[in-house]
């Protein structure tokens, strides 16, 4: 592949094309159905599916018998399903067909939302370019994923080179924990077939300097604690001393789960042996990144990390089970407050699961210790409908350690670097478990400060735009192994 020209042809695509196609797509308030459980009839998510469909098809006009189709099962949030066949072979001839000779790449990306939150300096739905950011809700997690996979496929394209047989899927259910995934991929099982190399264009990098590729990922358990002491709210006066307090139950019952002192979570469901090559590989990240790891972090105040080390803040935020209190229900603003004994607190709980932890057995022992003997025998319960499994990648085959450092060099001038991700991908202990053989390259643009869930999310353009250099880089590679062999 012809570097200058590869990068020439994407830097292009993407200031004509993309950057304003992803400025609309930051308008649309598309928050994933956990969010937004009337998805449907406000229709944001249509529009955001057919405005990735209208680009992604005229684009596909440069492919020879290239398909697209905008899915809708029934009940489910919509996916878009693009097939590419591969170069035509020495005979000419174009095969669609996904067979053990046709090897297939899978690519992936999604392009439902998290719900705006509080905190904005531009604004969630309104897309601001600020030192060569795109800032907006959904830029980065996970809207750009569509334009970097056509984008690298059309850098290739133009050069005449070859690529494999390549599905790209981007579904609209991947922040409430992809439940329609797995009836998408029922639906097209025939047409993905065995995929030889699985691309997935959701995760992070360490830096905006060279090419991350994630190694594993945690699963999760998401659910909300009831406790409920009181039928309704009473003076506190008189119910206090009396009446036990809901919410200092609810710190009871998280300190059978949590140490509440170091944050280490005790349930042994939750704890895991680190393998050496993560730990190995945690210590080469934090070389390359040294604080950064913990200072890109916006702390108040005096407040310092719970970890020691560099190396221990990676594994802490990898492998090791964390949990967050993400919301609470039950109890009115400050200003409103009253001398009123409150009658529930509900908290919801993250709970991250270690990359090969079991999230359901998780899910049911920590169901068990939280509603096991509540204090004064107050009504408690967890509502978790379930546990999502992490992911721990196989070894990289060695064309494809050679190949990444190589589109990493080139399109960075840096060597390809590795770590974990704290986060969740549901798709990737998926394919994990449906395809034990295949290849995996796990990367994307969340970096420093991109701040995915929270306020002032962006999505770092040059990043984008040279990330997608390294996977044309990377699919050319494939498919040049594919033809020797």
């Amino acid at each position: 592949m012809n570097q200058n020209q590869a990068s020439q042809c994407i830097n292009r695509l993407w200031d004509d094309e993309v950057v304003p196609t992803l400025s609309d797509y930051i308008r649309i308030p598309n928050k994933s159905p956990a969010f937004d459980p009337d998805w449907e009839a406000h229709g944001h998510m249509d529009r955001a599916v057919e405005m990735f469909a209208a680009w992604a098809r005229e684009k596909l006009q440069a492919f020879e018998k290239a398909t697209l189709n905008l899915a809708r099962l029934p009940g489910r949030t919509p996916l878009i399903f693009i097939e590419i066949p591969g170069s035509p072979n020495e005979h000419g001839r174009v095969r669609a067909a996904a067979t053990s000779d046709n090897p297939t790449v899978l690519m992936y990306g999604h392009l439902d939302k998290q719900p705006e939150m509080a905190g904005w300096t531009t604004g969630p739905w309104e897309p601001v370019i600020q030192d060569g950011r795109l800032y907006g809700r959904g830029g980065a997690d996970d809207g750009y994923a569509l334009f970097a996979a056509l984008s690298a496929l059309l850098a290739l394209k133009e050069q005449g080179l070859r690529h494999s047989r390549t599905v790209i899927m981007i579904e609209a259910s991947e922040e409430s924990g992809s439940p329609d995934l797995p009836a998408y991929m029922e639906h097209f099982s025939c047409r993905i077939g065995t995929p030889d190399l699985v691309v997935c264009l959701d995760s992070g990098c360490g830096n905006y300097e060279q090419l991350w590729l994630t190694t594993s990922l945690r699963g999760m358990v998401i659910g909300t604690l009831t406790v409920r002491v009181l039928t309704e709210g009473v003076h506190s006066g008189a119910a206090s001393g009396i009446v036990p307090s809901s919410f200092r139950i609810a710190r009871q019952l998280l300190s059978r789960i949590e140490n509440v002192e170091t944050g280490e979570i005790i349930v042994p469901q939750l704890q895991v042996a680190i393998p050496a090559e993560r730990i190995a590989q945690a210590k080469a990240a934090a070389e390359i990144l040294g604080d950064t790891v913990i200072t890109e972090l916006p702390f108040a105040g005096q407040t310092s990390a719970m970890s020691v080390s560099n190396v221990d803040a990676i594994l802490q935020k990898t492998w090791k089970a964390q949990l967050a209190i993400t919301a609470v229900e039950g109890y009115p603003t400050p200003a409103n407050g009253g001398n009123v004994l409150l009658p529930v607190t509900t908290l919801k709980l993250s709970l991250r699961v270690p990359p090969s932890g079991d999230a359901e057995a998780a899910r049911v022992a920590v169901k068990t210790v939280l509603e096991r003997d509540p204090p004064y025998g107050t009504q408690v319960t967890f509502d978790a409908p379930r546990g999502e499994n992490g992911w721990n990648a196989p070894a990289l085959a060695p064309w494809l350690q050679a190949a990444l450092d190589k589109a990493s060099h080139a399109a960075f001038g840096k060597p390809m670097a590795a770590q974990g991700e704290g986060g969740s991908i549901p798709f990737m202990g998926m394919l994990g478990r449906k395809y034990p053989d295949t290849q995996f390259v796990i990367t994307g643009v969340l970096g420093p400060h991109s701040n995915a869930h929270g306020p002032n999310e962006f999505l770092d353009i040059d990043y984008a735009k040279k990330l997608s250099v390294a996977i044309a880089s990377v699919l050319a590679d494939h498919a040049g192994r594919q033809s020797v062999s």
